[in-house]
């Protein structure tokens, strides 16, 4: 199976406590955390692969119930 790429915008923050917050706009309610940005990054994309997942599996569950 071909793996596909997709680009999306993320945004990181450093909170007030030291912690940096991660977040991808384009998915709602994708947020992530770490001590270093590096961290904070690799959590996002270990979130973002998660719900594309996720979205992937919800939508073949759809189709199979359409038939």
């Amino acid at each position: 199976m071909k793996k596909l790429n997709y680009k999306y915008r993320i945004l990181i923050e450093k909170d007030e406590n030291g912690i940096y917050i991660a977040s991808c706009p384009a998915l709602k309610g994708c947020y992530s955390q770490g001590d270093t940005v590096e961290e904070a990054l690799q959590s996002l994309k270990d979130a973002i692969q998660l719900i594309l997942k996720l979205a992937k599996y919800l939508v073949n569950s759809l189709r199979l119930k359409d038939l």
